[in-house]
């Protein structure tokens, strides 16, 4: 079965919030509980039809991520009592997503090859190709739109308007190029390269925490190392595991979340083929055979329960 959405009610708890993926509950005591749901969204839109399973593969391979990467930055996460269920402190975070690129390519790639050589402040050499290495990783930020897209944004500019003090954005950076390092050192131990990836933050009580989710396909873009070289050198497209396949599929279904544009119909192999590759992803990045959880809504629901009810 796949979840749609939760409609729990939870000890303590004060607020709710849904997001594009999660259901998020608030609990007394800045704590909260995030419910990785089924649904997929693509170009800021929620597509009209669940991934079964979907929500355990992010959950799962963030919450693996998040405990390899303690070291580096405190996060909010503390338990996760479901494969789809993760508790932790509630952050109070930036309005900014930090972005970071080790190649061209997604986003980037489209916005080049209309003729664009700086991307967040960021300038681009020439005589790039599609997925092709940048000479260094760089950062190209958005800000947090509550609704509709998020937008470009430069590193002064971010400052200039007060989204995050100079002081802050620097340990950003920091983080962020640190994160990146490690998932791509974890990545080639798998096969595979991180291409880019995005991490959000937050403060509790005046600290920077990881908030979200790390290095899953969601929020992340991950080539195949073994045949990326001659890929590249024949100029064909990257094998890849990320997010990035749905959205190719709706660009070429003329859908990418403009005005007037339909959701093309979703049929049950597309949901099938999506659902393969997100489980093919965690068995790759994970090292491990995927294994379906019990995901009915009473169990995720009493498993949130016990775990409250005990600490």
């Amino acid at each position: 079965m796949s979840i749609q959405a939760t409609n729990f009610q939870l000890p303590k708890q004060i607020g709710f919030y849904q997001g594009k993926v999660r259901d998020v509950y608030y609990l007394e005591g800045n704590q909260m509980v995030t419910v990785a749901t089924d649904r997929i969204s693509a170009f800021d839109v929620i597509l009209p039809r669940t991934i079964p399973y979907k929500g355990q593969v992010l959950n799962q391979i963030a919450w693996e991520f998040l405990e390899m990467t303690r070291d580096i930055v405190p996060n909010w996460a503390e338990a996760s009592p479901h494969p789809q269920v993760t508790v932790g402190k509630k952050c109070e975070p930036f309005a900014v997503e930090m972005v970071i690129r080790g190649y061209l390519a997604g986003h980037a790639a489209r916005e080049y090859k209309a003729g664009k050589r700086q991307l967040c402040g960021e300038v681009l050499p020439e005589g790039l190709k599609e997925n092709d290495p940048l000479p260094s990783p760089i950062i190209t930020p958005t800000t947090k739109a509550k609704k509709g897209h998020d937008e470009d944004i430069s590193k002064d500019e971010i400052i200039r308007r007060g989204l995050v003090s100079s002081e802050y954005y620097e340990l950003l950076e920091y983080y962020t190029h640190a994160l990146f390092k490690k998932g791509t050192e974890v990545a080639k131990q798998k096969g595979l390269i991180l291409v880019d990836t995005k991490y959000e933050f937050g403060l509790y009580e005046g600290k920077i925490h990881l908030i979200d989710e790390v290095h899953t396909p969601d929020s992340s873009r991950y080539f195949y190392a073994d045949t990326y070289e001659e890929n590249q050198r024949k100029g064909l497209p990257q094998r890849q595991l990320s997010k990035e396949f749905v959205r190719q599929w709706l660009i070429e279904n003329n859908f990418q979340g403009k005005e007037g544009q339909q959701i093309p119909t979703i049929t049950d192999e597309v949901v099938e083929h999506i659902a393969k590759r997100y489980q093919e992803l965690y068995e790759q990045i994970l090292g491990k055979k995927f294994i379906p959880c019990d995901n009915s809504l009473k169990f995720i629901h009493e498993s949130i329960i016990e775990y409250l009810n005990k600490n």
